[in-house]
């Protein structure tokens, strides 16, 4: 019996970003090479842009990208770091069933939110996660400020 390669569609990418911040923080939110390819294929055609993940539609699976100032963030919403050099803001109710998660952005192929940016490529951002270890837990524990 030969062993098959798993398919593309089914390999995660490594992230990209380091996997820490400079004080030892682990990172909340990171981004496979996909992302931010996509990230700077957007940019160059919007400038600069945001993303907001809410628990709305897709199981809270697809963020959307926004550009800078057409989606107004507030104190419902929770800043989990950036990616590609764009914000990446989570509803604080979903921060609040997924603060034990790290998030890491990719892209699979299909079409985007309605509202979102890369909606018409053909390709989508999408949210692949995994819970903290528990020291990674206890690392993170005060240092997001809410």
């Amino acid at each position: 019996m030969s062993e098959s390669a798993t398919p593309a569609a089914e390999r995660i990418e490594p992230v990209t970003a380091e996997q820490a911040d400079n004080a030892g923080t682990p990172l909340r939110v990171t981004a496979t090479p996909a992302a931010l390819e996509l990230i700077d294929e957007l940019k160059a055609a919007y400038g600069p842009v945001m993303f907001h993940q809410s628990g709305g539609c897709c199981d809270g699976s697809s963020p959307m990208c926004y550009p800078v100032g057409d989606f107004i963030t507030g104190d419902g919403d929770v800043h989990l770091g950036q990616v590609g050099g764009a914000d990446f803001f989570i509803s604080r109710s979903q921060f609040e069933v997924w603060k034990h998660t790290h998030i890491m952005l990719d892209v699979v192929p299909g079409r985007g939110g309605m509202f979102s940016l890369e909606n018409g490529r053909e390709k989508r951002f999408h949210i692949r996660s995994r819970l903290f270890t528990s020291a990674e837990n206890e690392a993170l524990s005060g240092a997001c400020h809410l």
